[in-house]
């Protein structure tokens, strides 16, 4: 939202209060207070007919600053409030006294704010090296009466080339600069400036993240109001956000994790293949049945079918009853289905149609949404008079969960959590929650309930959601897919850009409809998408009205998943490992090459390849075409398909088969490669082969291979000379080392012991 026209003028019927002074600092607690009237006081008489703005200054936890800036105090405080984490860490303040002589400072952990006491109004964030990262300068904080009514905005400033990320899953260009970005969930595809993801958070190259605290609407203008600023605001008189350090992207992704919430830790089984039934398309036990016979007749490795909408009988979604002309013995289905080693995912949706059994019983127990005149609110957009079930309502949750624990106990495994966008703002909500605020909450509150009852019946790390919507602390309810894109090539790239996008705002779990959803993707979309989906962290064959199954389009299509799901397989200990890093830390599988390469400015912005984990870059190619481009960072880097050796620092072009990408190891690798191309849910570090990679003089490294389905291992692997020594004094089960990316095993050992190879 913009309020100024140009540099000198405000938009006509906007007119703003901002900080002209300091009254008083005061220590309250741990917190720094600051009243800041908004002109020049010379003497009492100024004193008086003149707003005055507040501003606090708090530390959650080491790192992180938070400020929340007021005006009028005196309203009625509505949830819902995103969850921050606090831990009592050590504050040091200073006020001068009197003040004009120095700054007041409030420092937490290595972060520390600098209050200017004297002169125009000025705070600035400073790392712990004396660098100001960013600062709130005189024009920065306003107090805006509109048309519309009021506004609290803050400015903070951006350096030269400093780089904007995050925010959500946003589809168009990476760097957020230069962009206006509504914080509003929406059901827009991937096509658009709409987002299903909305993220008040953003992380800038410059050394900081910036976190608004606030669930309703969110206006962010990244150098669009004035060009050398990030401009934030909301409705109403109070704005509450947070600066967070970090010495890396990395590391500001961790403080920012800790503030709101880590990722779970996900199931094994579902890194694998998902084979979806499609959503339109005509299904039956029959279609399902083929398909899964089909994969396995073909070697094609897959751990999930997903039953997409119509398991339920048309105009009934949600009554979570299997359609009985499609599927007349569903328990005797999943059985066979299961005994075929498949996990089962269905589709659900928090609406309830009017014509769903449970509608009646919803309403008559209060557990659907209601306008203010207390009758339920109701629309036809979706499904034929559906409602909405009101999360707000602990009944209503437990009354949901009971419906889809039903479910589970029928033998599905996880659930499609699908929609949560189209949330209305003319109703009242069971608790008194603000309808402004609950609009992008309630993703949170509706996954939160279906993952929390997954986590009650399966335990911690068994628990996994396909989700669509979500906002701040969604992170915490894996896995998120990039909703509704076409079958093109260029639908392909925007998909990629939304999930490095959600990656830089603190979601470590991520996937897409491989093919694109709306449409039949040609041939070489599906192959060139293939690849791509299986170098993901979670893959998912799907699709609106036609089928996804590989033979569908041609036979080259069935030997490039077999050959991309079959390689997804034997990344497991590596890719298990990234996930088991992503939920302790908050730094995603997939990783925009920013967030791992901060040093390098030529990956600034850079929204079309990315590192799977720390050690392997995935550039796909989105084109029918062989030809590709990509860039390369410094060092010696090997082709894990071909064991080429390519020197980088640039942009390097090459050409591949739809059997083939760049897809390249990291020089000082240790790569490990499991033992098991037909499934992701084995004992990864029994049979496990560690691929050693440019790995330099003097290296020495521990390597913790998961366990998966069994036990994990340590490996220290240290080099000297032209020898590399590798030792472990906990695995189990057989284990080799290699070098490069197909040579054979240079040495192996079973259980304890150590292996010495040549280079």
């Amino acid at each position: 939202m913009k309020f100024t026209h140009g540099y000198w003028q405000l938009r006509p019927g906007v007119d703003m209060l901002r900080p002209r002074d300091i009254d008083e600092i005061v220590v309250d607690g741990d917190d720094l207070v600051v009243y800041a009237p908004t002109g020049p006081i010379a003497s009492r008489g100024d004193t008086l007919n003149r707003a005055l703005v507040t501003v606090r200054l708090s530390a959650p936890l080491p790192d992180v600053i938070g400020v929340r800036i007021s005006h009028h105090l005196g309203g009625i405080e509505r949830g819902p409030r995103f969850a921050v984490a606090t831990s009592d860490p050590e504050v040091v303040l200073s006020v001068p006294e009197p003040l004009g002589d120095a700054p007041a400072t409030l420092r937490a952990g290595r972060l520390t704010a600098r209050v200017a006491t004297d002169g125009p109004w000025n705070v600035d964030f400073v790392a712990p090296d004396g660098r100001v990262l960013t600062s709130s300068i005189s024009q920065s904080v306003g107090l805006l009466t509109t048309p519309d009514g009021s506004f609290v905005r803050e400015q903070l400033t951006m350096g030269v080339a400093e780089t904007i990320y995050g925010l959500g899953e946003r589809f168009g260009a990476f760097a957020k600069n230069g962009q206006t970005v509504d914080i509003w969930n929406e059901d827009g595809g991937t096509a658009s400036e709409q987002a299903y993801k909305n993220v008040p958070f953003y992380l800038s190259d410059a050394g900081y993240g910036l976190f608004v605290a606030h669930p309703e609407h969110v206006s962010f203008e990244i150098g669009t109001e004035v060009a050398s600023r990030s401009q934030f605001s909301v409705a109403g008189e109070e704005l509450q956000y947070y600066v967070i350090y970090g010495s890396t992207p990395k590391e500001i992704l961790e403080r920012y994790t800790a503030l709101t919430g880590r990722p779970a830790r996900v199931p094994a089984w579902s890194y694998g293949l998902w084979l979806s039934t499609s959503f339109t398309t005509s299904y039956s036990e029959g279609t399902v049945t083929s398909f899964v016979d089909g994969m396995a007749e073909r070697g094609l490795p897959l751990s999930v079918f997903h039953f997409d909408c119509f398991w339920m009988r048309q105009f009934h979604w949600s009554n979570f009853l299997w359609d009985p002309d499609m599927f007349p013995d569903p328990a005797g289905m999943l059985r066979r289905l299961k005994e075929k080693g498949l996990r089962i995912c269905v589709w659900i949706n928090p609406y309830i149609a009017q014509r769903s059994h449970l509608f009646d019983e919803a309403r008559e127990r209060g557990f659907l949404v209601k306008r203010a005149d207390g009758s339920v609110w109701q629309w036809d957009m979706w499904q034929a008079g559906m409602a909405l079930v009101d999360v707000t309502n602990p009944a209503a949750v437990d009354w949901f969960q009971g419906k889809l624990r039903a479910l589970l106990g029928d033998g599905v495994d996880c659930f499609k959590t699908d929609f949560g966008e189209r949330i209305p703002t003319d109703v009242v909500w069971h608790d008194g929650s603000d309808p402004q605020k609950m609009h992008n909450y309630y993703s949170h509150l509706y996954n939160k309930a279906v993952f929390d009852l997954l986590e009650a019946e399966r335990g911690a790390g068994e628990a996994v959601l396909f989700a669509r919507s979500a906002t701040a602390g969604g992170q915490q309810f894996p896995v998120h897919w990039g909703g509704d894109c076409e079958s093109t090539f260029v639908a392909m790239a925007e998909s990629l850009r939304g999930g490095l996008s959600l990656g830089m705002s603190g979601f470590a779990f991520w996937s897409h409809d491989i093919g694109g959803f709306e449409g039949t993707p040609d041939p070489a979309v599906f192959k060139r998408w293939i690849a791509f989906g299986l170098l993901s962290s979670h893959s998912r064959l799907h699709g609106s009205n036609s089928y996804r199954v590989p033979w569908a389009f041609d036979d080259e299509a069935v030997d490039v998943t077999r050959l991309f799901t079959q390689l997804k397989m034997r990344l497991m200990p590596y890719i298990g490992a990234a996930g088991e890093a992503a939920s302790a830390t908050g730094v995603p599988v997939m990783r925009a090459m920013a967030l791992e390469f901060p040093a390098d400015r030529g990956v600034a912005g850079l929204g079309t390849q990315y590192m799977l984990g720390d050690a392997l870059l995935v550039a796909p190619v989105f084109s029918a075409g062989r030809e590709t481009e990509f860039y390369l960072p410094e060092g010696v880097w090997t082709h894990l398909l071909t064991g080429e050796r390519v020197t980088g620092r640039g942009w390097r072009r090459e050409e591949h088969g739809f059997d083939s990408l760049p897809l390249y190891v990291r020089p000082g690798t240790v790569l490990p490669v499991g033992g098991d191309a037909a499934k992701p849910d084995y004992a990864w570090a029994d049979g496990v082969t560690l691929r050693l990679f440019e790995l330099p003089d003097g290296y020495d490294a521990t390597l913790l291979v998961p366990g998966g389905t069994g036990r994990g291992a340590t490996f220290r692997v240290t080099r000297r000379g032209g020898d590399v020594r590798v030792a472990t004094t906990d695995a189990t089960g057989p284990w080799s080392v290699a070098v490069g990316a197909t040579a054979p095993a240079a040495g192996s050992a079973a259980g304890a012991g150590e292996v010495v190879v040549a280079l």
